[in-house]
């Protein structure tokens, strides 16, 4: 019987052949864990007994949520994430160099084919480089730590077909919002999600990791892509360690497979207070919004301030609008730099933040007023999400959210981009 790309991958990792609901324990490539959920794994591998990590260049730590530290609490729990990365030797990704889910596949240590963890429920991310990523909790993370090991019960596999071209003005955040909305947050509930089609393969691998990345507010364990040349390629820039690609059999046998024509996509916008509550922007536009958020795991990546800045520069924020943008890495900072793309936004009147999480959180760095509306390039809108439950977000592209902070008013990007 054939496999989906999941099944081959614990299948490889486990030793055995597995297929959904057998239950597999497997050896992990790489483990991460970010400042809001590595303090308690350390104080559980200590608790374990464990004494070393089982492979220091497969463990990272990362910094970024609440990244610089807010509060003498944080910083407490910073403290004991740099002395335990120093006595392990585990690399440590300090404040300022980025979000976790960008710095990890920057590093070029994941990629086609590999199994990885993380303590942060968007590691789902990865499964655009074609890898099989999922979030864990701390203890879990912790056991890993200490044998290089988890268990599993193998995923069902859900393939969503997205065929067609995406209009002009429409981007990859439009897209994983429509399917979201479709399917609904509990829609693929501990299954894998295979995305492909046409309307994939034509996505940047920016575009790629926003959609993989969004796989968990649908309820999926992951989110996986094919390796094609795009990956390949993207890999090809940043690591020289060789990866096989793995793809499903054509025999491989799905719990279940939807396709969808998204040709004539419009610009989608997320409502308060869940993410499945999706519309299109023609239905929402002119909601009076007081704050605009650019930025997180989703969309702070190059690509994102790039079209961001095309809407913006040469124009001002509206006067009671506030916009925050947090790029993903300083890596995408200092490229964002060069191309003088900040240079922009920050005429335009943005306010621009250190690399890491930002306002997303909810812990510093733009917490709403009570009774405010935000618009984020975020994955989540639930509510309290960016740190008052009083507030309301909701979630959109880039471009919406630039256009919307120039008008003051939930807005329709493409009569920005029309004119540029």
């Amino acid at each position: 019987m054939g496999q989906t790309i999941a099944e081959k991958i614990l299948s490889a990792h486990s030793g055995q052949e597995a297929y959904a609901h057998d239950i597999v324990v497997a050896r992990v490539d790489f483990i991460m864990g970010q400042d809001g959920t590595s303090p308690l794994a350390i104080r559980s591998f200590e608790e374990m007994g464990g004494r070393r990590v089982f492979d220091p260049e497969r463990v990272a730590f990362v910094i970024d949520h609440s990244a610089p530290s807010p509060s003498e609490g944080v910083s407490n729990l910073h403290q004991l994430m740099r002395r335990f990365a120093r006595e392990q030797g585990i690399h440590l990704y300090d404040i300022g160099e980025g979000v976790c889910h960008q710095v990890v596949p920057e590093s070029g240590r994941v990629g086609p084919g590999s199994l990885v963890i993380g303590a942060d429920s968007h590691t789902c991310t990865y499964g655009a480089l074609n890898a099989l990523a999922t979030g864990v909790g701390s203890t879990d993370l912790a056991a890993a730590m200490i044998s290089g090991q988890m268990w599993f019960k193998v995923p069902e596999t859900f393939r969503i077909v997205c065929r067609g071209t995406l209009p002009p003005g429409v981007y990859a955040k439009d897209l994983i919002l429509y399917l979201i909305g479709q399917l609904t947050a509990d829609g693929a509930t501990y299954m894998a999600v295979e995305f492909a089609g046409e309307a994939i393969a034509q996505l940047s691998m920016e575009g790629r990791f926003t959609v993989a990345n969004m796989a968990v507010e649908m309820g999926a364990k992951a989110g996986l892509m094919e390796a094609d040349d795009k990956t390949l390629a993207w890999l090809a820039r940043h690591t020289r360690r060789q990866f096989v690609p793995v793809r499903p059999d054509e025999d491989a046998r799905y719990a279940r497979v939807a396709e969808y024509d998204v040709s004539r996509l419009s610009p989608q916008v997320a409502c308060p207070h869940r993410v499945d509550n999706v519309r299109p922007v023609e239905e929402v536009a002119g909601t009076p919004v007081q704050q605009a958020v650019i930025g997180t795991c989703t969309n702070g990546r190059l690509e994102d301030l790039r079209v961001a800045a095309r809407i913006l520069a040469g124009r001002r924020v509206h006067r009671d609008v506030r916009l925050v943008v947090a790029p993903a890495s300083r890596q995408v900072y200092l490229e964002a730099m060069r191309e003088g793309i900040i240079q922009a936004l920050v005429e335009s009147g943005a306010a621009v933040v250190t690399p890491g999480c930002g306002p997303c959180v909810g812990t510093h760095n733009g917490i709403p007023a009570d009774g405010e509306n935000v618009i984020s390039t975020a994955n989540r809108n639930f509510k309290g999400r960016m740190g008052n439950n009083k507030a309301f977000i909701y979630l959109a592209s880039p471009a919406t959210v630039a256009a919307s902070a120039l008008t003051g008013k939930i807005t329709d990007p493409r009569h920005f981009l029309e004119s540029r």
